[in-house]
């Protein structure tokens, strides 16, 4: 089973992924529990830079450029995985969890975190327009993609509805 997390910066994808790993790797709190599955966590921008695997630096951004085939071919033979990025609806999944926030919201938590007001802004506006969400229905199917609001919940309740 490969499941992929992903939305627009800020709207807590890495901090729900990490709960849940911590929770996976907990043998107190799934050794009991059959129908927990054994998934490997996969931070994908954490593996980008690790190895590597982007093109160039968007200067204008502050940020790279993922090589997406690159990306691919390192999850190559990788099942039984949580996908957690941006970036992680662009590579073959069972399911999509697209993390949700409202964008005035998103924008006050990008903010917060240290993001340029420009950086801000643009995740604010790709938040309002759908962008994830539509390129995550069109690549895996509606039937695939679940949705999960993020703006006035914690990131341990986000983490169990995953």
């Amino acid at each position: 089973m490969r499941v992929a997390v992903t939305g627009t910066p800020g709207t807590g994808k890495t901090t729900a992924t990490e709960l849940l790993e911590s929770r996976l790797a907990d043998p107190d709190d799934t050794a009991d529990d059959a129908s927990t599955p054994d998934l490997e966590v996969i931070h994908l921008n954490r593996v980008l830079e690790d190895e590597g695997l982007y093109t160039e630096v968007d200067a204008d951004r502050e940020s790279k450029v993922a090589d997406l085939e690159a990306l691919s071919e390192w999850l190559e033979g990788r099942d039984d995985v949580v996908i957690e990025s941006h970036l992680a609806h662009h590579f073959d999944a069972d399911r999509v969890v697209v993390l949700r926030c409202h964008p005035e919201t998103l924008e006050e938590r990008l903010l917060e975190r240290g993001e340029t007001e420009a950086k801000a802004a643009e995740n604010s506006e790709s938040e309002a327009l759908d962008v994830i969400l539509s390129e995550a229905v069109e690549k895996h199917g509606l039937e695939s993609v679940y949705e999960i609001d993020t703006t006035e919940r914690e990131p341990a309740g986000v983490a169990d509805d995953l």
